[in-house]
């Protein structure tokens, strides 16, 4: 009888977490309208206003100019960035360390951008801005890659639209405001933001395993470049709606006073951003079920066609309004899709922060395609002509969508061995 081994059994394999719960998704999801809130209320709002009180008629062009500039600085920082945090991880540090870093410096800008009272002075201010905006940006989108499993990627996506009514509703607080100075509007943003994302600076990395997919690296690249090039059309429309839209509703509502327009306009980006929130949770819910998102993409972008068409069409405040929620409910749940989608495609995840920012240029470029666009095709009194450009581009995105091989994922009660 051959004698017993005297070695305790082995222990079982490691098993990484299949689910996140759900207070660490919301805690991320506030994080993430921190984010936002860095830029949106500035970029929607803040900033038309203070360009218009020293450029008058020329706001478009100076305005033009300002984002031009600032783009480029984002689409740079936020590659480095996302490329810096990437080696802190392989090092054995972290992302959440650098997240901090960006939201100091963040706060810092926000003085510079108040302190700018000419066109140079502001632009300058735009670049530094963009620069620590993405600092913070570029750790926080690679945290979700990281942390959230793709069986949870969909819900945790469409919880991301969030951020758009957090963001109007502090937009709509600054301006509707009316005893608020400006020094007061560019201190409380920096504020928002902190309170935002300190929750999850204060919890523990868990990262997950990352998926086992049967593709080789080649076709993961192709697939997310086809991915890369539906986002970039469909955000162009986005870009120019973010920069230009009090000038839009100027051009459909005459004889209102800019300060007052903004306040309305705050309300309306409010109001369309919340009604997508349900719709872009329950889509990202059904396609972690069914492990399918291009129909939802697709969808989602042909919605945002027709809200573009209604506000190219539209010649009176209440129809641009009604327009403006019908495609904020299609661009929110594609945007929010095709983050949790993109980042199921990307290719090594010893490289999510830098091939994160890459895919952020279809965020930031589409700036750098808005502007000339706006230049061409809207006057201060008539946007129709653009608008009707956005759809046909937003609708291409939708169809370039279709080409993208949807990635295999595990059932949301799957569970994955630990890579060793």
């Amino acid at each position: 009888m051959p004698p017993r081994s005297t070695r305790s059994p082995a222990a079982p394999l490691p098993v990484a977490p299949s689910r996140r719960s759900g207070g660490f998704l919301l805690v991320y999801a506030f994080a993430y309208a921190g984010g936002v809130i860095g830029y949106l209320p500035l970029l929607t709002l803040l900033l038309p206003v203070k360009i218009e009180e020293f450029a008058g008629e020329a706001r478009i062009g100076v305005l033009t100019a300002t984002i031009v500039a600032g783009a480029i600085a984002s689409s740079l920082s936020n590659i480095l960035f996302g490329w810096l945090t990437d080696r802190a991880l392989a090092r054995g540090g972290g992302r959440r360390r650098w997240l901090a870093g960006g939201t100091l410096a963040t706060a810092l800008s926000y003085g510079g951008l108040a302190a700018a009272g000419s066109p140079v002075a502001v632009v300058i201010a735009i670049v530094l801005f963009q620069t620590a905006v993405n600092a913070l940006l570029a750790p926080l989108v690679a945290i979700m890659a990281d942390e959230v499993p793709d069986a949870q990627k969909g819900v945790a996506g469409g919880l991301l639209a969030l951020a758009n009514p957090v963001a109007s509703m502090l937009s709509t607080l600054l301006v509707g405001v009316g005893a608020m100075g400006e020094a007061a509007r560019f201190g409380i943003v920096p504020l928002a933001i902190a309170l935002c994302v300190l929750p999850l600076l204060m919890t523990a990395a868990q990262p997950v395993a990352a998926s086992t997919q049967p593709r080789v690296e080649h076709d993961k690249r192709r697939d997310l470049a086809v991915a890369w090039g539906a986002r970039l059309l469909v955000q162009v429309a986005g870009n120019v709606l973010a920069l230009y839209m009090l000038y839009y509703f100027e051009s459909v509502a005459s004889g209102e006073p800019p300060a007052v327009l903004a306040s309305r306009v705050g309300h309306v980006l409010t109001l369309a951003y919340i009604i997508p929130l349900p719709v872009a949770v329950l889509a990202g819910r059904v396609s972690d079920r069914l492990r399918r998102r291009k129909p939802f993409l697709f969808g989602a972008a042909a919605i945002s066609a027709l809200g573009l068409i209604g506000m190219a069409l539209a010649r009176s405040w209440p129809a641009g309004a009604a327009a403006f929620g019908v495609y904020a409910v299609g661009s929110s749940v594609f945007l929010a899709l095709h983050a949790a989608f993109a980042m199921q495609l990307l290719p090594n995840p010893r490289h999510r922060g830098r091939d994160l920012g890459l895919l952020n240029l279809t965020n930031t470029l589409p700036a750098l395609l808005a502007t000339p666009l706006t230049w061409l095709l809207a006057t201060p009194r008539d946007f129709g002509p653009l608008m009707l450009s956005l759809a046909g581009l937003a609708l291409a995105g939708g169809v370039i969508m279709l080409a993208v091989r949807e990635p295999d994922q595990p059932r949301p009660d799957q569970r994955r061995p630990a890579a060793q």
